[in-house]
């Protein structure tokens, strides 16, 4: 497994990580982990969000939340989801 971290991103990528390694780690972290998680075909990035990160999704959000308002549309609001699908 080679390990690379960005410090200034407040990342780590690992390489060579199995499928059901990535579903144990999502398991033993639980729901309510303060990291994000994103796997591809065995590379594993797990990002700490920082403010440069996060301002900019809640402003983001407070446009589509206007904006459907003002359209007359519904959203629904399901904050940090894991979406997973096997597929390599």
């Amino acid at each position: 497994m080679l390990v690379k971290s960005t410090s200034a991103e407040q990342r780590t990528v690992l390489y060579n990580i199995s499928w059901d390694t990535f579903e144990a780690l999502l398991k033993d972290t639980g729901e309510d982990r303060g990291s994000r998680f994103a796997y591809d075909c065995g590379t594993l990035e797990i990002m700490t969000p920082l403010f440069e990160h996060e301002n900019p999704k809640i402003q983001f959000d407070r446009l589509i939340l206007v904006l459907a308002e003002e359209l007359s549309i519904e959203i629904k609001s399901t904050g940090s989801t894991t979406l997973k699908q096997r597929y390599c």
